[in-house]
Parts: C-alpha cells; structure tokens; sequence
C-alpha cells in the first residue's frame, strides 16, 4: 500500500454532529471539569506539580545555579505551601527555566494552566491519531480507551510532563511512518527532561545506524542543554549531574522514590536481590539486562519499508525503553498507550498463543485499578514482568506479519 497517505476507508473524525463529535465533547468535558475540580483540591499543594513549580520559583528568582541545592529546595517549599511534598525536585535544569513563566502567577494558577495545557494535548492526540490507529473501529470505544488509561489521568491530575512525552512520541511515529527520519529524531530529542526513556529508545536507533534520526536527536540535545547552561550555569548543571548520582544510589530512599515503586529492570531487581547485591551490583546487572534488552530489540527491526511489522516493533521499542529507564512510575507508562493500540489494531495477524497473550497483557494495562493497588502496596515492580512480556510478543507478531503476504495485512499508512 501506499504510505503516502492513509487509506480512504481509515476511521477519521467526520465533521458534523455525529458520534465522533459527541465523543470528543464528552471527553473535553470530563478532562476540562477534572482538572478545575483538582486546581480547588486542598491535596493539590501534595501533587508532583508542586515541585516542578518550585524549580520554576527558584529560576524566575535568579536561583538556577543552586537549583540542587536540597536545603534551599526544602526552604522553598516550605515557604510556598502549608504541607510541602517531601520528594524533591530533579528534572533537568532547562525544563525549571521552561517552567519559570508560570512562577508569575499563583500555585493553584500555574496548576490549572499547567493542567488545561495537558488536557488540550491529549484531545488533540485523540483526534489527530486516529487515521493512524485504525482500532477500534468504533469512534466511542476508540475514545473511552484513551480515557480509561488510567496513566494518563494520573498524569495530568499529577501535574507531570508524561502526556507531552507521549505525543513527542506519537509526532516521531509519525514522521517515521513517512521516512522523515531526521524530524523524527528533532522531535524526540525535545523529549529529554525524561531522558531516562528517550535514551534507551535513541540508542535503538544508534544500534540500528539510523544517522539521520541521530543527527536530529543530538540538535534537539544541544538546544535542551544550552537552555541548561543558561538555567543554572555550567556550576548548576554539574550539580545536576551528581543530583542524579545521589538518586540512582539511594533506591531505598522515598524522597527519590523507592525503587519498589518502579516497574523497571532496575526495580524488580531491587525488589528480588537489592539487599544482597548492593548499589553497585544492582546498578551493574540492571544496566546489563537494559542493554542486552535494547539491542535484541534493534536487531528485530524489520526492512526499511513502515509496514505492520515496523509498527510493532516501534511499539516493542517504547515498551523497552520504559522498562529499561531507571526512575518510573505510574504516569511514566503514558507512551506505552501507542504501543498498545498498535499491538491491539495488530492481534488478528498474530498466531493463536501470541494473540491470546498479547490480548491479555493488553487488558491488564487497560484495568484502571491495578495500578492503585500495585501503588497502595508497594510493589508496581511486578508490572515490570508484564512490560517485558509486551515487548517479547510484540516482536513475535511483528515478525509473523513480515511472512505474511503484503495484501493479507492491512495497514494504515501514515
């Protein structure tokens, strides 16, 4: 097929009044009340928001070169909310000086304008996605599936940058899809205050000698790392530096986050062999594991040509990438939900056993309580296994729509 542009019959949202319409307006309804009804919260102040605030405060105050300075983050916080977040701030510096903008107008302001921003993201993404995510066919059940995706709920009412990350990686599939390799990699290079996740995904593509994609990627990076230098200085970034340090030494330190939060290598090793082993052997073996994980990936990628099996595997790719990034919790997993819909438009092509697996692997992402319940007891580490089991039979599917012929698979070119 042609991948110029999608098919005629590919599910779009048609104009008019119409159940696709209705849809959206429910769902803009619904993220728009939810995030007025949190900005009015007397919890919000305790929301990861807070601390991203805080590091905008400290820059639009002139304070970016001690950023990392611990006492002074806690003297912040204490300063601007009544019951401050314990956990600290320990994003990248340039992300704190794109943030500093909203230090002009109160905590609950920010919050609400932080969080209107995130909720036009993901109806935008609905929208503009859905020629590409043939599946399902039917436009509410395609829409109740973005909103029943508990991550992302747990993104935006969080205040996190999660759903901007998805849609980086959504716009990278895309230009992907139409072998613009270089914007790809401009795109995703912006995505790197989670760098914990683009670079695992980046190194794919080394591995894979994709230059072009490569050259983007490390444009974007140089302009994230100037805004650093001009955020907190070189003094400030190297802090930063020995910040992250600090974090990935601590695994058992709530005010990093507990490594038993994770659903990571790192993080299920943690749990099963951290007291044994030590910081510097857990931090060897999961290294290890990522690496091993991330060139087995690469190496299944299929031929050049995007088709149903590249789909796949781009979708095994991002699954990878989180498992293999040290720091992630529940509002991390919200790229995960385009690898999902792509492995779900895909089933049918499988072979019994895979698409059995694959289909309830896909139902556990989509049960909304299971992540409370692994968050309430500690262990969201066993969610670990089940990404590394996406991963695997995304790849055996990928591989079994490459043998079939070309007129057998449908495809939604981009």
């Amino acid at each position: 097929m042609p991948n110029s542009g999608a098919p005629d019959d590919s599910p779009r949202f048609r104009p008019g009044f119409n159940d696709g319409a209705l849809g959206l307006l429910a769902a803009a309804i619904l993220l728009v009340g939810a995030v007025v009804w949190s900005h009015q919260t007397s919890r919000v102040e305790k929301t990861d928001f807070a601390l991203t605030y805080m590091g905008g405060v400290l820059v639009h105050e002139g304070l970016g070169a001690r950023l990392y300075d611990i006492q002074l983050q806690k003297e912040t916080l204490h300063r601007l909310f009544q019951h401050p977040n314990p956990l600290f701030f320990e994003h990248p510096p340039f992300e704190a000086l794109l943030f500093s903008p909203l230090a002009a107008f109160s905590f609950r302001t920010a919050y609400l304008i932080w969080g209107l921003l995130n909720a036009v993201v993901w109806l935008l993404l609905i929208y503009f996605l859905r020629p590409h995510l043939p599946w399902p066919r039917e436009v509410l059940g395609y829409v109740c599936l973005w909103l029943l995706f508990a991550p992302l709920g747990v993104a935006m009412y969080q205040g996190q940058s999660s759903i901007i990350l998805l849609a980086l990686f959504c716009i990278a599939f895309v230009q992907l899809r139409k072998k613009r390799e270089l914007a790809a990699g401009l795109v995703l290079g912006l995505g790197l205050f989670k760098f914990q996740f683009v670079l695992p995904f980046a190194l794919i593509f080394l591995l894979r000698k994709k230059w072009q994609f490569l050259i983007g990627f490390i444009i974007s990076s140089c302009v994230l790392g100037t805004l650093s230098i001009a955020a907190a200085g070189f003094q400030g970034v190297a802090e930063y530096f020995r910040f992250v340090l600090t974090v990935i030494k601590n695994p058992h330190d709530a005010s990093y986050g507990s490594a038993v939060d994770m659903p990571t290598i790192n993080g299920l090793l943690y749990a099963v062999v951290g007291e044994r082993v030590g910081h510097v052997g857990l931090s060897v073996a999961s290294a290890f594991l990522s690496i091993l994980l991330l060139i087995w990936v690469a190496r299944q990628w299929p031929s050049e040509k995007p088709d149903v099996s590249s789909d796949l595997v781009f979708g095994a790719a991002i699954a990878a990438s989180l498992v293999a990034g040290v720091h992630m919790f529940t509002h991390d997993f919200s790229p995960l939900i385009l690898a999902m819909f792509l492995a779900a438009a895909n089933i049918r092509q499988g072979i019994a056993e895979p698409r059995t697996a694959m289909a309830l692997v896909l139902a556990v992402f989509w049960t909304l309580p299971i992540y409370f319940v692994l968050v309430a007891w500690h262990c969201l580490y066993l969610m670990c296994p089940v990404l590394l089991l996406f991963v695997y039979l995304a790849v055996r599917m990928a591989k079994h729509a490459s043998r079939l012929p070309v007129n057998a698979v449908e495809y939604a070119g981009a």
